[in-house]
């Protein structure tokens, strides 16, 4: 029995135990550090899933987003979840909700990874809250990344972590309750890439990231066991290609800031787009990401250095 339950819980499915949020907020504090390398070889299997043409030089700027594929949870297969996660517990608290997704966070930007950087992740959680409400009960864990080179902090992230007990589609931001329908395209694009959301770009980047999570790869558990359509677009692969887009628009300038909030799935089962609209001061860049019928999935702002 999980210590943070009351009854147990049967992940991959809808029955659940009641939260002891008390327990969770326990791990407000908790601290980790990792360390990985931006190899050359990293930095060559991103490009190629993102279409990036440029070769890794040694000591060369790392592409946007790259921090997302650094220091992933290693656990080994006896201590894996049935839905592919390492198993609850350990650094972050073990929410006993058998759905989590990413909900979005803050991304700044002080320095650059480069190629050869030796890097080390400090996180810390730094809260946990329960909401609920007609979408079933919601659990939000916020963590703070900080992410350290010989030169320094060069990122530091705030990350927006959340746990369903169903897969009742909501707006995923800490504090919402109510299951809506995705908001039309917010603008008009400058700039507008079609994104084939093909079974092996999924399994690339799970790949690349060393995520488990079967909601990306697994068709039988995705649909059989958690309900949705269809494999699942890792937020952080569609934060990375709003990242990209903004990136490639604008090479001369560098990002000081991205902030991402996602507001409902994209499946593998039809393309998507990401979009983006420079703002007339030209310091800031309004990004979002778009299903096939128009329906908003993830939306960003993006500001760039002086």
């Amino acid at each position: 029995m999980c210590s943070a339950c009351r009854d147990p819980i049967e992940l991959g499915t809808s029955i659940v135990s009641e939260v002891d949020i008390d327990h969770l907020r326990g791990w407000i504090g908790n601290t980790q550090d990792k360390s990985d390398t931006v190899s050359p070889r990293l930095v060559e299997s991103f490009n190629a899933i993102f279409g990036i043409s440029s070769d890794p030089v040694p000591g060369g700027i790392a592409p946007p987003g790259i921090h997302w594929c650094l220091a992933p949870d290693i656990a080994p297969m006896s201590a894996l979840d049935p839905d592919g996660h390492p198993a609850r517990g350990g650094f972050l608290p073990p929410v006993p909700l058998p759905r989590r997704m990413w909900a979005g966070g803050h991304v700044e930007f002080s320095g650059e990874l480069c190629v050869g950087d030796t890097v080390t992740r400090r996180s810390r959680i730094d809260d946990v809250t329960q909401k609920s409400g007609r979408s079933g009960a919601l659990v939000f864990v916020t963590v703070r990344h900080d992410y350290l080179t010989s030169r320094g902090v060069v990122l530091s992230e705030r990350q927006d972590i959340v746990y369903r007990d169903q897969n009742t589609e909501v707006s995923a931001r800490p504090g919402s309750e109510t299951p809506a329908r995705p908001a039309a395209e917010p603008a008009v694009a400058d700039h507008s890439l079609e994104i084939d959301a093909c079974a092996p770009l999924l399994f690339r980047y799970s790949a690349l990231t060393f995520n488990g999570h079967r909601i990306h790869y697994d068709l039988a558990y995705v649909t059989e066991e958690e309900g949705y359509p269809g494999l699942i677009v890792h937020g952080p692969l569609i934060a990375t290609l709003l990242m990209d887009l903004c990136w490639r628009e604008q090479p001369e300038r560098r990002l000081v800031r991205f902030d991402y909030r996602a507001m409902s799935p994209l499946f593998h089962i039809a393309p998507f787009t990401v979009n983006g609209r420079l703002d007339d001061h030209g310091k800031t860049a309004q990004l979002w990401a778009a299903d096939a019928d128009g329906g908003l999935a993830m939306q960003a702002e993006a500001e760039f250095a002086d």
